[in-house]
């Protein structure tokens, strides 16, 4: 059997169960890699390179979903919702967006990758970086979020916005 036709082969609930899997499997490897770094070359470098990997990460996962949801150039704060939810982990976790006074109030609400966001300014790196490929006029400001926790009824908060 050729391989590449494995999935064309799985019923609907089957190919929803693989996605979980597979965003199980990207948490084990994004842990598991830092863990190493972190053996070897110690905390320091291990956030150092954790930094680095989010940084290229994010906009290569928000340009290829721009890309699926062929959003225009400049989708705006809509385009930034449909996007967020589309997020590899969006499968792992439980999140919301809700909109306040023009702005964009992305809430993660159950988060199984806190850990990355506890290691010093990942959060941040990954939400602007994901907004600004989405839409370069987007900007990002954290809310709450560890170790800056502002909102103790979820994991973090981020509010997304477009200067006028």
């Amino acid at each position: 059997m050729d391989t590449r036709g494995a999935l064309e082969a799985m019923s609907r609930e089957q190919l929803i169960e693989l996605l979980d899997i597979y965003a199980r499997n990207w948490l084990a490897m994004d842990g598991v890699w830092f863990q190493s770094v972190e053996e070897k070359e110690g905390m320091d470098a291990a956030m150092f390179h954790d930094a680095r990997a989010w940084e290229r990460f994010t906009v290569i996962e928000a340009r290829r979903i721009k890309q699926f949801l062929r959003l225009p150039e400049h989708p705006g704060l809509e385009g930034l919702e449909k996007a967020l939810a589309l997020r590899f982990y969006g499968r792992l976790n439980r999140s919301r967006c809700d909109y306040v006074d023009g702005k964009l109030i992305y809430t993660m609400e159950v988060c199984r990758v806190q850990a990355a966001r506890e290691r010093k300014g990942v959060g941040v790196i990954e939400y602007s970086g994901f907004a600004r490929e989405i839409d370069s006029r987007i900007q990002c400001a954290c809310l709450s979020c560890y170790p800056e926790v502002t909102d103790d009824t979820c994991c973090c908060k981020w509010a997304f916005s477009i200067p006028e």
